[in-house]
């Protein structure tokens, strides 16, 4: 018997929170690559394209092997030359062809613009897996840091007698940040997908971080991972309703530090009907 949370024809809602510590988890290009923030709360902000690119980064490490776990958005390829070897490979069915070899297309769908001259026809895939922003549960400091490097860039500096070359790194002591994420199964029914695709994205969702370590990241961990699986694929309740059964209150008198400075208050009595919660992740057990 499939576990409720990886039926692919039933409506999955989920609550991710994952922290980051000293480090920048998500830089903004068009503001010196500081931490994105909301200006008005001081909640730190992280994109979902950020943490789909998490994600995308750990499914090819999990099934190396894979020919479903293929990935369409990959640095260092062109999408629409992907695009249309696809195309000629599987002309009377391309966007099933594209689904079939690339997980990413498969749950988060696709925009295939075809491309001037290219030649390609322009189309797009809706993903049954869907998200918004994360937002840090309380407001997070943006801390910019002078660094300093033993050698300067160019030849001609190192001539004139300079010997250290100065720069910027942009961290958030602490944050915990907070999103959602939902799962539509007539959407997953037009991209081909499987139980074994739920279970691989849970597992890259747990695991997302591994494959993106670095020093301007700091120390980043998924740290709740909660799963409500309706009884059917529309659903009976509302995904905002199952969410605030997911709390984490914040009990330190300072600001905090680390997750341990939160309470947890996780609801799973008297869910409406049907309703099931599968705790996938959870450093507060």
């Amino acid at each position: 018997m499939t576990d409720a949370h990886l039926d692919p024809t039933l409506r999955h809602d989920a609550v991710l929170l994952f922290e980051v510590t000293d480090g920048n988890p998500n830089g903004d290009p068009d503001n010196n690559n500081s931490p994105r923030m909301d200006d008005e709360t001081g909640q730190g902000i992280v994109t979902d394209v950020a943490i789909k690119r998490r994600i995308r980064d750990m499914v090819p490490l999990l099934r190396p092997d894979d020919p479903r776990a293929g990935i369409f958005v990959e640095a260092g390829h062109a999408l629409n030359t992907r695009w249309g070897h696809v195309l000629k490979a599987s002309p009377d069915d391309p966007v099933a062809a594209l689904c079939e070899r690339y997980f990413d297309c498969r749950m988060f769908g696709q925009v295939l613009t075809g491309g001037k001259g290219s030649g390609n026809t322009a189309t797009s895939i809706r993903g049954p897996v869907q998200m918004g922003f994360a937002r840090s549960l309380d407001p997070v400091l943006a801390v910019d840091h002078a660094i300093t490097r033993v050698t300067p860039t160019r030849q001609e500096d190192v001539d004139k007698g300079e010997k250290t070359a100065m720069g910027i790194k942009w961290t958030v002591p602490y944050g915990l940040y907070r999103t959602r994420l939902h799962y539509s199964p007539g959407q997953a029914a037009r991209t081909g997908v499987t139980s074994d695709d739920l279970a691989l994205l849970w597992q890259a969702i747990e695991l997302m971080f591994a494959a993106n370590l670095s020093a301007a990241g700091g120390t980043r961990d998924v740290v709740g991972l909660y799963v409500f699986t309706h009884p059917t694929a529309v659903g009976v309740a509302s995904a905002g309703v199952l969410a605030s059964r997911i709390r984490h209150v914040l009990t330190a008198d300072r600001p905090p530090r680390a997750h341990t400075d939160y309470h947890p208050e996780v609801s799973a009595d008297d869910l409406p009907a049907g309703v099931t919660l599968t705790t996938l992740v959870d450093v507060w057990a």
